[in-house]
């Protein structure tokens, strides 16, 4: 058994949980969170400030080992927006205890 956690943009929650509900995942953990990163540039009536705080939502998923590839690779494939700080996927042992 695997742990998978996955933090990605809030717009693409809706495609993600399409394609675990595709694949027969219907129970995972999702939790809105606020990151820091490279910031944009933004101006707002005449002042420039930079935005580096981004709202997204971290997502946690028990599976078999054999099923972590697929959902891997859908995650990624969907939140991939061409930028590093798009997708972050972390995988873990997960131990049950009895």
């Amino acid at each position: 058994m695997k742990q998978i956690e996955a933090i990605i943009h809030q717009f693409k929650l809706q495609e993600v949980r399409n394609a675990l509900e595709e694949m027969g995942i219907d129970d995972f953990m999702e939790s809105a969170i606020l990151c820091h990163q490279k910031g944009r540039t933004m101006v707002f009536r005449g002042a420039t400030f930079m935005a580096n705080i981004v709202e997204k939502v971290k997502l946690e998923i028990i599976a078999a080992d054999d099923a972590v590839a697929s959902i891997i690779e859908a995650i990624a494939s969907i939140s991939n927006t061409g930028r590093r700080e798009a997708c972050r996927i972390a995988i873990r042992p997960y131990l049950e205890v009895a």
